[in-house]
């Protein structure tokens, strides 16, 4: 059995607990975990047990937000050379994310943006999948979906090389940071269900994301590529590692091998 089968008991209790206390608009449900804890697999699930019951069902990735590369181009030349690499705050198109939100809540044809990872880019309008709207269940699922900004005190020492190195000042970080407080805030307070699949450590999630690396028909990074990648998210990873699991309406704790060893929601607990 896949091990991420039972993530999905207790995030359905979870959000079908939500479902039948609200009122007004899409329920929105944001999905966080680090890179390859299997967010979208949890979330394509969902999305089909809640679509059989006869809700209609949204699902957006926040990597579908991503800025199309010449923005990002635009920001390393302007702010930070770091700002050319996808992932952290300051990286994505807010607007959109809050465009697509009201939409899916109003009525008529809506497309879902898509980003194409193995070009680094976005697809064309004319690639993006339509949905109707409006929707009962959107599922935005992503690596920092729902996070919070650190404290000033904890951006001040390096966290790898990549900063030590290319962040010496400590520039970048402070600025993702304060984007993260103020642009993605207003966002992320429009869910009203917080799930985490949380990682055992940091430490896995090299080889997880490296697994998915694989799968890809393309694959663009070898492993020196993939180190230097994953750095960009690691600050923010640890930090919602540490601070998301006290507030998490549904909590799944992954093993090594993402096997659910602990799993809380809003209606059950296992363990």
């Amino acid at each position: 059995m896949d091990p991420l089968h039972d993530a999905h008991t207790p995030a359905h209790a979870a959000i079908a607990r939500a479902l039948s206390r609200h009122r007004g608009g899409p329920l929105i449900v944001g999905i966080a975990g680090a890179q390859g804890s299997g967010k979208s697999t949890l979330a394509a699930r969902l999305a089909q047990t809640f679509g059989a019951g006869g809700l209609r069902v949204a699902c957006l990735s926040i990597d579908d937000l991503y800025l199309p590369r010449a923005d990002r181009l635009a920001l390393a030349a302007a702010e930070h050379p770091l700002w050319i690499t996808r992932g952290p705050p300051g990286t994505h198109d807010i607007a959109l994310g809050h465009r697509l939100f009201d939409a899916l809540a109003g009525t008529g044809p809506v497309r879902l943006p898509r980003f194409d990872k193995a070009v680094d880019d976005r697809l064309p309008d004319s690639a993006w999948p339509v949905v109707a709207a409006p929707v009962d269940l959107i599922l935005f699922e992503g690596w920092l979906v729902g996070a919070r900004p650190q404290d000033a005190v904890a951006l001040a020492a390096p966290v790898n090389a990549l900063e030590r190195d290319e962040d010496a000042d400590g520039r970048w970080r402070r600025r993702a940071n304060q984007l993260l407080a103020t642009l993605y805030q207003p966002l992320f307070a429009r869910i009203a269900v917080q799930i985490l699949l949380a990682a055992p450590a940091f430490s896995v999630v090299h080889r997880w994301r490296a697994e998915q690396e694989a799968a890809l028909p393309h694959s663009a990074m070898d492993t020196a590529a993939l180190t230097r990648f994953i750095a960009h998210y690691e600050r923010l990873t640890r930090h919602i590692l540490t601070e998301m699991p006290a507030r998490a309406d549904c909590l799944i704790r992954l093993d090594a091998n993402r096997r659910v060893v602990e799993a809380v929601s809003l209606s059950c607990s296992t363990g």
